[in-house]
């Protein structure tokens, strides 16, 4: 991590934090404007994940700000790989672009705009890591679409599997466990993530 990508990713932290303090408050902001990201200790975790893959291409679906698009770009730096992402709201996409810009690692990124499982079946490429953190209900239509695009060796990264948690979660632990040639653990980081890994055959 430089200079430059850490002042960002405080910036960020300092946001994240306000929030939690106005979620303790009772004060609510609307979806559009919260940054709703991943926190620092899974920020941490899906770099650590993504350096240990050569050259990966990784797909993150559920843009959002930006937070957890800089850890995913500065491994991408690291490895030679990209990170292609996707986000329904052009708004918060402009946002993110900014903040990447910031950062100095706007060239490892391409920004994708639209709905996410439709992107996915329109995907080229074979991905090597996949972080899911959209809305829940979308995660199992995701992972439908995604998986004829995953690379031997994939990781995914599924977060709020605790909190939120609730059904669709649940749906999405019980459907990826399911899966010939994927193996799969939650992980008690940040709040809660499902760690897996595509090794088929």
């Amino acid at each position: 991590m430089d200079d430059k990508l850490n002042a960002v990713l405080d910036l960020y932290y300092e946001r994240i934090l306000k929030e939690r303090e106005e979620h303790a408050d009772g004060i609510s902001r609307p979806a559009s404007d919260r940054f709703m990201a991943v926190g620092p200790q899974t920020g941490q975790l899906i770099n650590i994940l993504a350096r240990n893959l050569k050259a990966p291409t990784i797909l993150e679906l559920g843009t959002s700000f930006g937070y957890s698009t800089l850890w995913l770009a500065e491994a991408a730096r690291r490895t030679g790989g990209r990170v292609i992402t996707m986000e329904l709201e052009r708004e918060k996409v402009a946002f993110a672009r900014d903040m990447a810009a910031r950062a100095g690692v706007e060239e490892h990124i391409e920004y994708r705009i639209g709905d996410a499982v439709e992107m996915i079946s329109e995907l080229k490429d074979s991905i090597d890591f996949v972080l899911l953190d959209l809305w829940k209900d979308l995660y199992v239509p995701c992972l439908e679409a995604l998986m004829p695009h995953l690379r031997p060796g994939a990781v995914l990264v599924a977060d709020n599997m605790v909190i939120p948690g609730g059904e669709d979660a649940r749906r999405y632990q019980e459907f990826v466990r399911s899966q010939p040639g994927i193996l799969s653990v939650p992980l008690s980081v940040g709040t809660g993530l499902e760690v897996s890994r595509f090794l088929p055959g």
